[in-house]
């Protein structure tokens, strides 16, 4: 598995994580190390972003130097250095965290269906609930600058996050501008204060070292989630959804949004969730917007794509009173790198 990391997934995209997974397969020692952990936690990712952890906490300084040099040969040998003596360590941070992926490239599916259930119910502002929103980002949408490969833009032009997408196709994105969002709720099992240190360095160190890009836009979206922190409520999405659009002024549109997120729930519990939708709209509209695998949303029609055809659909459903309306507006790759909006607007 660290041989396959080094030699195929790690070439041309991080010359250091290449050698270091490399050094770590050929090293008994080490690997004897790594099988402290369980099954689960044994994958290259989760234990280089350890690795990574402790050399930016100042717990494994060679490794840190060696990560700030781009050496590899030395990395790897720190890193084999540092696993064989903080075994305990590395272990129990591998354990206690799940490696996080920041992909604001989802703002840009986000952000035009939002805007576009508010405009189906005459919202004048929104509140974002995002389920499975691990850092929150999801709930900057209207914060951050999106531009799309025909030229059109949405968002904040001036916003130190700045994101681009490539349009699938000749139809045209809708550029109605999101109106005011006047709340932020996060709902996620184990979600990401990013004004906690600790929490905010985990996500540095889930970012390979030797990708400055990465480190500087990661540093960026940080900063701007921590301007206007969301709420974030700990839970499972079905038990904690009507506390969440509570939290939304009545006289705003909950927009409810689920990116990737559902695909981890079993089909009973992703039934359950539109049910419990349904619930928290008895008494206001509410919508829903999805960007999930062919199939996974329940109520949102697939074009008739086929499951695990390697593209998501992009759905919005409004519920109002007795009465939910579900569409596809689109389709999705690569987590929002590339899409194509397919509604009526």
């Amino acid at each position: 598995m660290y041989r396959q990391f080094g030699e195929v997934d790690a070439v041309g995209t991080s010359p250091l994580y290449e050698r270091v997974a490399v050094a770590l397969s050929e090293s008994d020692e080490a690997l004897r190390a790594i099988e402290a952990a369980p099954a689960r936690k044994r994958q290259p990712t989760v234990i280089l972003a350890a690795l990574h952890d402790l050399a930016l906490a100042g717990r494994a300084p060679e490794l840190a130097a060696a990560y700030g040099a781009g050496d590899g040969d030395a990395a790897a040998g720190a890193a084999i250095d540092t696993l064989l003596r903080m075994t305990d360590l590395v272990v129990a941070t591998a354990v206690r965290r799940p490696t996080r992926t920041i992909e604001t490239g989802r703002c840009a599916v986000l952000y035009p269906a939002i805007a576009e259930a508010a405009r189906r119910v005459g919202a004048d502002s929104v509140g974002l609930v995002d389920v499975g929103c691990s850092a929150g980002l999801n709930l900057q949408v209207d914060r951050v600058g999106i531009a799309y490969s025909n030229g059109q833009s949405l968002g904040d032009p001036s916003s130190p996050v700045q994101v681009s997408t490539s349009i699938v196709g000749d139809r045209a994105i809708p550029t109605r501008a999101m109106p005011e969002v006047v709340a932020r709720v996060g709902i996620d099992l184990d979600p990401v204060d990013v004004t906690d240190a600790d929490e905010a360095r985990w996500l540095h160190a889930c970012v390979w070292p030797d990708q400055p890009e990465r480190v500087a836009r990661l540093e960026a979206e940080l900063a701007l989630a921590a301007m206007a922190p969301p709420v974030l409520l700990r839970g499972d999405a079905v038990d904690v959804l009507p506390d969440a659009v509570a939290r939304v002024p009545a006289d705003a549109l909950p927009v409810v949004t689920t990116t990737w997120a559902l695909s981890r729930f079993s089909l009973e519990s992703r039934l359950r969730f539109l049910h419990r939708l349904d619930e928290v709209a008895a008494g206001r509209a509410v919508a829903w917007v999805s960007a999930e695998g062919v199939g996974v949303a329940p109520t949102i029609p697939t074009f008739g794509d086929r499951r695990a055809s390697g593209h998501s659909i992009i759905g919005l459903a409004v519920f109002d009173g007795s009465v939910m309306h579900a569409e596809a507006v689109g389709r999705c790759w690569s987590r929002g790198r590339l899409m194509a909006w397919l509604a009526d607007s």
